[in-house]
């Protein structure tokens, strides 16, 4: 779900490259994106949702009763390391998942929170904020494709995220339903089980190279990359690298 930081990318050498939807040459592991496509998915949490500002702003709320202030280029990095390693163990709902790496990064951060006051994370996610182009964009999308949401959250929260989004989706696929977390593919396969055969017109949007771009490449699932950051895949690359949520609706004409 959460996607930015992973030890196997590394910050391009000018990110000025990675600008608006740039012209990409397909390598031989490369699909090309489906001229017909009918069918578009997104993850959400990094590709709609700011989750990064969300927790960030989080964690400070709840460290400011102690008088602790939290480094938020030391929080995201660990918090996204430590909730990997929490989701590859037995499925949880993601609350638990957002409880037990919140006390776990704390600590790590030298903040002694106590357990019982882990919920603060969970509890914040209704707030975390959309970022400012996907509203519109969205919109876009769902006049003139079916659309629908792949994430690594459980259906209570993604229900409160809903509220800040303008469109109906199509369909919605959780890790709650799936009980596993991306980058495992039962995301994605029971989406391809749901859609039947529009599964050849299917395009999936994501932030995420480990949680969703690698898991589509591996599927043969055409995949739009949204790098937000600049950052250059270790392994194959995806069918489009673009730098806004934005370009990828440039990329499937529907900007």
């Amino acid at each position: 779900m959460l996607a930015r930081w992973n030890l196997s990318l590394r910050t391009r050498p000018s990110r000025a490259l990675a600008q608006g939807g740039r012209r990409t040459t397909l390598s031989k592991d490369q699909m090309a994106l489906p001229k017909d496509v009918k069918f578009v998915t997104f993850d959400c949490y990094g590709t709609l949702i700011d989750w990064e500002t969300g927790v960030f702003d989080a964690f400070q709320k709840e460290a400011d009763r102690d008088g602790f202030t939290i480094d938020r280029d030391a929080l995201i990095p660990r918090f996204i390391e430590v909730q990997r390693e929490i989701q590859r163990g037995s499925y949880e709902l993601y609350a638990e998942v957002l409880r037990r790496t919140a006390v776990r990064v704390a600590g790590e951060l030298g903040w002694e929170l106590e357990p019982s006051r882990s919920n603060f994370l969970p509890n914040s996610v209704p707030a975390w904020p959309p970022f400012r182009e996907t509203n519109a964009q969205l919109e876009r999308f769902a006049k003139k494709y079916e659309v629908g949401i792949l994430s690594n959250i459980d259906d209570k929260l993604l229900g409160a995220t809903r509220r800040h989004l303008r469109v109906d989706f199509d369909l919605v696929v959780t890790a709650q339903q799936v009980r596993s977390y991306k980058p495992d593919p039962a995301h994605f396969k029971e989406c391809a089980r749901r859609i039947g055969s529009t599964r050849k017109n299917w395009v999936h949007i994501a932030s995420g190279y480990p949680t969703d771009v690698a898991p589509c490449i591996q599927m043969k699932t055409p995949v739009i990359w949204v790098n937000r950051h600049g950052e250059e895949p270790e392994g194959k690359k995806p069918d489009a690298d673009v730098r806004t949520f934005r370009d990828a609706g440039k990329r499937l004409k529907a900007a």
